[in-house]
């Protein structure tokens, strides 16, 4: 990562392996709160005073932890009975940190899905579903007073395996093509992932938190898939990502927040072999998980292409989930 000039990474848990392993790096991380904990973490101030002095305090400042996301994707997914512990836990891990004097340098997140949504097209459209907004309003409202931005799970790869026949697949993977135009703010966009973040923006405002910024937190694109998934292909994972990476080196905004600079994770670093489910969750990776490069956009990988690794991932392993922050890019090239 540092060879790779990648300053900014997520991961989905709090290993106490990896964040040693960062140890004096200089690279910046979110750590993950998982969704099993949010219950027993909504419920007593204790328990999340445990858990951030087991998996944050020790590990400070030698290794920088800017933010722990509490949760991933909960409010719209299945589990509604997470829905309402949601906030109490957020508030729970802040105070903590509050507690402890870490809340000025280590953020309170929960990143979203889609499923939040009950309108995105066209971008003017975007609103939060009805029923989340109990819980959602509530939610801004802290993350308002603490400053956190919003946190958007964003991906055109998903809405156009959805929907093939009617997305141009230019569209979803920055080419050159005519573009959608919203009549409403008289905006054109030509490309679904500003149009996404815009859809953010205008439930935001709808909502009443039209100042808050909007970060996304997960975007990519997958370079091998099952036959119904349309797109999985190697170039088209490597149009969207290089696409994306000299978008986001621009450092500008969107149409709808044009001062608002648009800053990006990608989802992943490395191919997930191990991980169940369609064979596109296990090809996100800008890197395999032998560690050479999947497709090039610039980065070397831990191995030659062309090699048979007998590289030893026991502690690489754990990067598996990894995501980094290409808008950092721009600093550390420019």
């Amino acid at each position: 990562m540092k060879a790779a000039k990648i300053k900014n990474t997520r991961i989905y848990d709090a290993n106490h392996e990896v964040l040693k392993a960062f140890k004096g790096s200089g690279i910046e991380i979110i750590i993950g709160l998982g969704n099993e904990f949010l219950k027993d973490i909504s419920v007593s101030q204790d328990r999340a005073m445990d858990w951030v002095k087991q998996n944050v305090q020790p590990f400070v400042p030698a290794t920088r932890i800017k933010g722990i996301a509490v949760g991933n994707e909960v409010l719209g997914g299945a589990d509604q009975e997470l829905w309402e512990v949601l906030l109490p836990a957020v508030k729970n891990i802040h105070n903590a940190l509050d507690l402890l004097h870490l809340a000025d340098d280590v953020e309170v997140s929960s990143p979203h899905s889609a499923g939040v949504f009950a309108s995105s097209f066209p971008p003017s459209a975007g609103a939060f579903k009805e029923s989340l907004m109990p819980y959602m309003k509530p939610l801004l409202e802290f993350f308002s007073r603490i400053k956190s931005p919003f946190y958007i799970n964003t991906y055109p790869f998903l809405a156009y395996i959805s929907d093939p026949e009617h997305i141009d697949i230019n569209y979803a993977t920055f080419k050159k093509n005519p573009g959608i135009y919203d009549e409403k703010t008289k905006l054109h966009y030509y490309n679904m992932f500003e149009a996404q973040i815009d859809a953010t923006y205008a439930a935001l405002e709808k909502a009443g938190f039209d100042k808050m910024e909007v970060i996304v937190s997960e975007t990519g694109w997958a370079s091998k898939g099952d036959p119904n998934e349309a797109g999985a292909t190697v170039e088209n994972a490597r149009t969207y990502n290089l696409k994306l990476r000299k978008r986001l080196l621009k450092k500008k905004g969107t149409p709808y927040r044009p001062k608002m600079v648009v800053k990006a994770y990608v989802f992943a670093m490395f191919n997930e072999n191990l991980k169940p489910g369609p064979t596109s969750e296990r090809n996100f990776g800008l890197f395999k998980a032998d560690g050479s490069i999947a497709y090039d956009i610039g980065f070397t990988g831990l191995v030659p292409s062309a090699a048979t690794s007998v590289f030893s991932f026991k502690a690489c392993n754990k990067l598996i989930i990894f995501l980094l922050n290409v808008f950092i890019f721009y600093i550390l090239k420019s």
